[in-house]
């Protein structure tokens, strides 16, 4: 969308991002796949456990994410980022189940002391291109990972968003290239940050959308490589490859 359009966007009353027919962020229609249950999308991409998902990635999810991280529809990272707070808690070796979202208290008679006594498991996210960080002018993943995190971490799940991975080289868009091709892009892209503290750590790697599960897994050996255990996998959505309901 040009600036003309982006423009239009912001002067007019908002409207649901998934339909653009009802007033407000996202209408209970378009809202429901991101409150769906999460399920393992299979097959798993070579390297990994299946990665758990919540919605389809189609029809109005599709929109959300394009309204998200190409429109600066920046308030969705709530909506998002709670589907992925389901999938991660799902994708955990030892899952709990959330309940509706509570006040700053762990609820289930959880204390905030027993949260802070686990060790917190990373969350580390697939890293967007630095290209697209800046045109895009927000950082998607990390918003939608703060929330998931606040989200655990309310729901008595001791869990800590680290950005531990980062592009060692340039890629090229993965929109439109097949498994194949998305490989070969991806094939060495990342590398563990400098300092961060992933070795002889088990991790929970994210991503927005699994689709061949390249991401994913040129991600999990990046992780490996600097020692981590990636011990589980989840994404907010899948496409109709990986989509197992």
């Amino acid at each position: 969308m040009g600036f003309f359009g982006d423009l239009i966007d912001f002067l007019l009353p908002e409207i649901c991002a998934g339909c653009g027919g009802e007033p407000g962020l996202l209408c209970g229609s378009c809202a429901a796949p991101l409150y769906g249950p999460a399920r393992p999308a299979r097959p798993a991409p070579p390297g990994l456990p299946p990665p758990w998902t919540v919605a389809a990635y189609e029809g109005a999810v599709q929109k959300i994410f394009s309204a998200y991280k190409e429109h600066g529809r920046t308030a969705l990272a709530t909506p998002i980022g709670e589907a992925l707070a389901k999938a991660v808690d799902a994708a955990l070796p030892e899952p709990r189940a959330l309940g509706p979202p509570r006040g700053p208290g762990p609820p289930g008679g959880a204390s905030a002391a027993s949260v802070a006594s686990a060790e917190p498991m990373p969350i580390v996210w697939v890293p967007s291109r630095r290209g697209a960080v800046r045109r895009r002018g927000h950082d998607p993943m990390r918003q939608a990972v703060a929330v998931a995190v606040h989200r655990l971490r309310a729901g008595g799940v001791p869990v800590v968003a680290l950005g531990g991975l980062r592009q060692c080289r340039r890629v090229a868009d993965q929109a439109g290239l097949g498994a194949k091709a998305r490989r070969d892009n991806l094939n060495g892209a990342l590398e563990a940050v400098a300092g961060a503290p992933l070795a002889g750590r088990r991790v929970v790697l994210v991503d927005d959308v699994v689709t061949t599960g390249a991401s994913l897994s040129e991600a999990a050996r990046a992780l490996r490589a600097a020692g981590a255990d990636v011990a589980a996998a989840a994404t907010v959505a899948a496409t109709p490859l990986r989509r197992t309901w």
